[in-house]
């Protein structure tokens, strides 16, 4: 992991593309705003933890319906 230091209004870049601003400092939270291509996906990890989450789960379901439904549709 890389850990930078920076103030108010400093920025970091990531690749050409990404630039993340600290924004505000209030206590123990730092708003940063990102700047990036609106095609970049943008999420707290909480969210993209549940987002991934999510997808494993409706993968698996939908490979079991599928299989459910095949033995259904098998002529006997």
């Amino acid at each position: 992991m890389l850990v930078l230091t920076r103030k108010l209004g400093e920025s970091i870049a990531i690749d050409d593309n990404i630039k993340v601003t600290v924004v505000q400092i209030k206590g123990k939270q730092v708003r940063v705003g990102i700047e990036a291509p609106k095609d970049t996906k943008i999420h707290r990890l909480e969210v993209y933890e549940a987002i991934q989450s999510q997808n494993t789960e409706a993968i698996s379901s939908s490979s079991e319906n599928a299989r459910k439904a095949s033995k259904l549709l098998k002529p006997e």
